[in-house]
């Protein structure tokens, strides 16, 4: 702890000592033991530098009218200074302990009722509770029982801190804990860590008993309390050793025999995880074995499907009921389509019940969800579990998304009635359709693939699909898509109903629709490239599927949209549909300048960021996808950069002025990247993380191209300098938002070490860059750099510089442009100590300890000043 701080903390202590009232920002207090808990983390000793930390214990605890949150902390305090033995024994011989955490003190002023008190409680003891002396106070205190008590908290969030407090003194002080297993808070048991073995039994009996007794509900209202002690219970045998994990199974095994026979559904799945926990933990424990074989027999099917989903979502290596599992989760698959998943065993001792459970909608929708989750899993279980091809499960699938369609089921008796109540069910689509996404990996699926295609461009036609469920169907469209390596069962009529039915989709009178769309367009174009450099033979996808209709109109006409979001996302697609075309060096075709000027005309005028940002994206894939033979392509591609760089550094959105560096940094990289020394800013950034720093999710990687560089460095800075990248550099310097100033005294400093490097070898370079000028407007972000400049001639000035300065200062007067050096520019701009405070958070002045502290006692101090607004930092 710094000194300004340990001057300031007993103020607060007083400041807290008096408080009747909480303070103006609530979450002081909350900051506050953040700090000492990071301290104490740090090996520090809060007693021996704080020793008004006890006074303000001894005296918050003896002041029943303090505010309750000042109590709360002052409990979780007490606790978190406890925690080591030493500071144990110290607060212990000021007899401060047992006031804190005595219960009836607190009972008989009246603030046990409030939560905030309880929690503070719990949390206290649970922060002490680290060493053998604080669990014999726990138990000669006599706060097991309050303590289980509170497992049926009308708080859920003191009911589940009272849970996992139980869960961390049984784990934290087991006598000899298996090798990888510390406990819940993973801590080493060194030396005189080893608690009484009367304390630490006396525990185990009182919660074990309570386990025992509180598992059954003896009426419908004590569920609750079931619920509370199998979560308890599961997170016990999930992480418990040998000796505490056979106790509580020996105690409670009666009880989960009871719950299991009861077959309360509310129970289910809490109770199935009790039981994969005690199988991973106790392996192969026959009663454990019995109760699972019997959770996976249940009458109710509902609770049936679901535990069998729970099964297979622990991943058990059990054979049998493995099996078991997949024939419950794939039996209302079975009934609903017909298809045979079952094997030749066509009957299932629940198909009756489950068939009639079906009947009812919500049960129906429901059941046949959870299975459709489960297909994925099921598919690529071993052979000798399924029983049925996994082929089959596809299949089942895809007659499901038919049925949902409104067509008849292709099977016999039963399923008719069944099926209608999935018939338009978007929730049931949307299951359907994610399951079919991802069981492209499934054996034998590419079987299927004609039909899925035909299946899924059906859903794309249909009138009352509704955006979701398009937006899934593109999906599956996409991932089967990328799958395919053949397309010859292409037909023509197919080809034809997805080209169509894509024309009615861009123009859909629903944004979303629209927006998916176009979107789907550019997927599928980046598809088909990943297909030709992966496939050994080229195969043009997008002609297979498209014959050959062009996109690009369909996209043109999306950027005109009313909604932001589909202009975006159309920018976004054209970039993807002609990236080949940029690679190949490809020469323009003839609407290539016209969607440039509408892109130009986008960031200039539109609104919504969403669409500028798109666009300046669009030309970074251009410019590093292009390729110089189509002197065409390129003239209009550098033309376009000069603008995007010039509106871009100028935008209001910080994400667009940031991808506008993107830009001119693939300009820099291009001219400098055949001279020594220079460093891509794409390095630095992996080098120099910051969490104000933004990285684009697309890696652009630029395109080699052959260039000699005989005129020197001097030419290369004098192009980049014509090209506009500097004075995107330089106005990104003064940017307000972190982000842009960042990435750009980045760029800059790269830039200065290229150019201009102060070692003596390069005097001569030195001298010939100087040549090289930049003209600074003499307002706005020129006018910055101008004083910076200014500034810094001023604190050294010499003869030469005179004139130099009379211009920066006429510039500044004036508002006339001015021209500098650009090497002495990013000499004097002093970019590595504006680096070191853009790299800096904010956070260590306003979020510091000392901040903190300030606040709090200058919020105290305007409680005698009334009608005056109290202003705290926020963190």
């Amino acid at each position: 702890m710094d000194r300004e701080c340990a001057l300031l903390l007993p103020g607060v202590c007083a400041v807290l000592a008096g408080s009747g009232s909480s303070l103006p920002d609530d979450t002081s207090l909350e900051k506050l033991l953040d700090w000492f808990t990071g301290i104490t983390e740090a090996g520090g000793s809060l007693l021996e530098t704080c020793p008004c930390l006890l006074k303000l214990i001894s005296t918050v605890v003896h002041n029943a009218a303090s505010d309750p949150s000042v109590l709360s902390f002052t409990l979780r305090l007490t606790g978190l200074l406890a925690a080591t033995d030493e500071s144990f024994k110290t607060i212990q011989e000021h007899s401060v302990l047992n006031k804190v955490f005595n219960l009836q003190h607190w009972q008989e002023a009246g603030l046990w009722e409030d939560p905030c008190l309880r929690i503070g409680w719990i949390q206290g003891l649970r922060s002490m509770l680290q060493h053998p002396k604080a669990l014999s106070f726990f138990v000669q205190s006599g706060f097991i029982d309050p303590l289980l008590q509170l497992q049926t908290d009308t708080s859920l969030f003191i009911a589940s801190a009272a849970n996992q407090m139980l869960a961390h003194i049984l784990l934290f002080f087991q006598p000899v804990p298996p090798a990888g297993c510390k406990g819940v808070d993973k801590k080493e048991k060194g030396d005189g860590m080893t608690p009484s073995s009367a304390d630490y039994t006396a525990v185990v009996k009182s919660i074990s008993g309570y386990l025992k007794e509180s598992l059954v509900p003896k009426e419908s209202k004590n569920v609750r309390q079931s619920l509370q002690t199998l979560k308890l219970l599961a997170l016990l045998l999930a992480q418990a050793g040998p000796p505490l994990r056979d106790k509580l199974l020996q105690t409670v095994g009666d009880s989960l025999e009871e719950l299991v026979t009861a077959g309360s559904s509310e129970l289910t799945l809490p109770l199935m995880d009790v039981i994969l926990s005690a199988c991973s933990s106790s392996g192969t424990d026959e009663r454990i074995t019995r109760l699972l074989s019997s959770m996976l027999n249940i009458n109710k099917p509902a609770d049936l499907i679901h535990a069998a989903a729970a099964f297979l979502r622990r991943g058990h290596h059990d054979t049998v009921h493995t099996a078991r599992a997949v024939r419950i989760l794939l039996l209302p698959l079975d009934i609903m389509t017909g298809q045979t998943l079952l094997g030749t065993i066509s009957t299932d001792e629940h198909q009756f019940s489950v068939v009639e459970q079906l009947k009812s909608k919500s049960s129906c929708i429901s059941m046949i969800c959870v299975c459709l989750s489960n297909t994925p899993q099921i598919t690529l279980t071993p052979p000798d579990v399924l029983p049925c091809l996994p082929v089959s499960i596809v299949t089942a699938v895809l007659s499901l998304l038919r049925i949902c369609c409104g067509n008849s089921p292709s099977s016999s008796t039963g399923c008719i009635e069944v099926s209608r109540n999935v018939i338009g069910s978007g929730k049931v689509q949307k299951c359907a359709l994610e399951a079919l996404t991802t069981l492209t990996s499934s054996p034998g699926a590419k079987e299927r693939i004609s039909e899925v295609f035909t299946v899924l461009i059906q859903y794309l036609e249909n009138p009352d699909s509704d955006p979701t469920v398009l937006h899934k169907s593109y999906q599956a469209l996409l991932k089967w898509t990328s799958v395919c390596t053949d397309f010859s069962f292409i037909t023509d009529q197919l080809r034809h109903d997805l080209v169509e039915v894509l024309k009615k989709r861009v123009c859909d009178m629903r944004w979303e629709v629209k927006d998916s769309t176009v979107e789907f367009l550019g997927h599928l174009a980046g598809v088909c490239d990943s297909i030709k450099a992966a496939a050994a033979e080229e195969c043009d996808a997008s002609e297979a599927l498209l014959g050959d209709c062009s996109t690009t109109p369909l996209l043109r006409e999306a950027l005109q949209d009313s909604e932001s979001y589909v202009r975006a996302s159309a920018i976004s697609a054209l970039a993807k549909t002609l990236t080949h075309r940029w690679q190949q060096g490809a020469t323009l075709t003839e609407e290539e300048p016209e969607i440039v000027s509408r892109l130009l005309e986008i960031l200039s005028q539109d609104s919504e960021g969403f669409p500028r940002r798109a666009v300046v994206q669009y030309f970074i894939s251009w410019y590093s996808s292009h390729s110089p033979p189509s002197s065409s392509s390129s003239s209009l591609l550098m033309q376009s950069v000069r603008s995007v760089l010039s509106q871009g550094r100028a935008d209001l959105d910080w994400e667009v002025k940031v991808h506008t560096l993107v830009l001119a940094e693939l300009l820099l990289d291009e001219a400098f990247s055949g001279h020594p020394g220079y460093k891509k800013g794409s390095d630095s950034h992996h080098a120099s993380p910051h969490a104000y720093g933004v990285v684009s999710e697309q890696a652009y990687t630029l395109h080699t191209h052959t260039a000699t560089h005989t005129e020197g460095a001097e030419s290369d800075l004098a192009v980049v300098v014509e090209q506009g990248v500097v004075s995107v550099l330089l106005s990104g310097l003064v940017d307000c938002d972190r982000p842009v100033a960042l990435k750009a005294c980045r760029l800059l400093i790269t830039l200065r070490e290229t150019v201009c490097p102060l070692s003596l070898g390069a005097l001569d370079a030195s001298a010939a860059m100087a040549t090289v000028s930049c003209e600074l407007p003499g307002c706005g972000w020129g006018r910055e750099i101008i004083k910076i400049l200014k500034m810094k001639k001023s604190d050294q000035p010499k003869e030469e510089d005179i004139a130099d300065q009379r211009g920066l200062n006429g510039a500044e007067e004036g508002g006339d442009s001015v021209c500098v050096s650009v090497c002495e520019a990013l000499r004097s701009l002093g970019l590595d100590e504006r680096m070191e405070v853009l790299t800096q958070s904010s956070d260590h002045i306003h979020n510091s300890p000392l901040s903190l502290l300030q606040d709090i006692l200058t919020a105290s101090a305007t409680h005698t000043k009334p009608g005056e607004e109290v202003i705290v930092d926020c963190y």
